[in-house]
């Protein structure tokens, strides 16, 4: 068995320290916030795909990611006992006009040459996507069946619970012991001069489509999820604002109701409002001085985090990863 110390308790953290677990190490995680206390305790939860287009080492990435997602995140739940509220039930994006329905069609080539058969990226009329299904100017709606979703809080809580039942600790405080990855969110790169934090709004609406696609437009995301509620968001705003909830969220909340009038009339039961970190390179994965770094990923990183867990606790206990060398920290750091 190896000792090993992971700084930070969000989705990349805790996902380093459960596949580390699994491959026998005694793990030790440290966040003064405990589990989910940054960014990846959010509320959106949207685990999308890029569009299948200028296909480069990120997008090959995460959707490696979310291809693996439901057996990742289901031993999850059987290592530790918690509910994740992952269910892969596809994503709706309304149209704007017949240019954008070209464009969309054409897009399709290209999931089939990269998705080839795992999902399908389709261009449906309005009337075939069901209930819960946005207003289209065009008519028509990109249906795709990759796209999953996952309640942030839930995963993150589940993933803690997972590396306790495997022996590991979840601490505030205390000392390093072994190799140290650093997955510490917007915090850790400000620190490191890696990059820096974008302000995110969101709110979580009590209304119950469980067994609804998300819904993705031009800045905005809705998201049913498992335990009845809906999450609407998100903001991108300089890390000047402060980390306060304010109006700007409101706006949002009045452009999804525009869009989908039945949430106009249900209840806001959360505001949230926090810093997604944004690294200079994307996503950072790999050595960092005498220690390991994960972090980066902004909006997709709880997508990202299954397999940016197996591959550095491959890293760190192997000495060896599958890690695309775009993602190395020490270029342009």
């Amino acid at each position: 068995m190896r000792d090993l110390t992971v700084m930070g308790a969000g989705a990349f953290g805790l996902s380093v320290a459960y596949a580390a677990a699994r491959r026998g190490a005694r793990v030790r995680v440290i966040d003064p916030g405990g589990p989910g206390a940054g960014a990846s305790g959010g509320v959106v939860g949207a685990l999308a795909p890029h569009a299948p287009e200028g296909w480069d080492a990120l997008k090959a990435f995460q959707w490696e990611a979310l291809m693996m997602a439901e057996g990742w995140w289901r031993g999850v739940e059987e290592a530790g006992g918690g509910a994740t509220g992952y269910a892969r039930l596809g994503r709706l994006q309304p149209l704007r006009d017949d240019a954008a329905v070209a464009r969309a069609r054409d897009r399709a080539k290209g999931a089939a040459a990269h998705w080839g058969a795992a999902a399908r990226w389709r261009v449906i009329p309005v009337a075939e996507a069901g209930r819960f299904a946005p207003a289209s100017p065009s008519g028509f709606l990109i249906h795709d069946s990759a796209s999953a979703r996952i309640s942030p809080a839930g995963a993150c809580a589940a993933l803690a619970a997972a590396v306790a039942a495997l022996g590991g600790e979840i601490l505030r405080e205390g000392e390093c012991v072994g190799p140290v990855v650093r997955a510490t969110g917007a915090a850790g790169l400000r620190a490191a001069g890696l990059g820096s934090g974008v302000k995110g709004q969101a709110a979580l609406l009590a209304l119950d489509r469980r067994e609804a696609p998300q819904i993705s437009a031009p800045g905005l995301h809705i998201v049913p999820h498992a335990d009845g509620t809906v999450a609407v968001g998100s903001t991108t705003e300089p890390e000047a604002e402060g980390p306060e909830v304010d109006g700007r969220l409101d706006k949002v909340l009045a452009k999804a109701a525009a869009l989908m009038p039945e949430l106009a009339e249900a209840e806001v039961i959360r505001r949230w409002a926090g810093f997604r970190p944004r690294a200079r390179q994307r996503l950072l994965l790999g050595r960092l001085g005498a220690g390991y770094i994960a972090n980066g990923g902004y909006k997709i990183g709880l997508g990202l985090a299954p397999l940016v867990g197996e591959r550095m606790a491959e890293l760190v206990l192997e000495g060896r990863a599958e890690i695309p060398e775009e993602f190395a920290p020490e270029e342009g750091a």
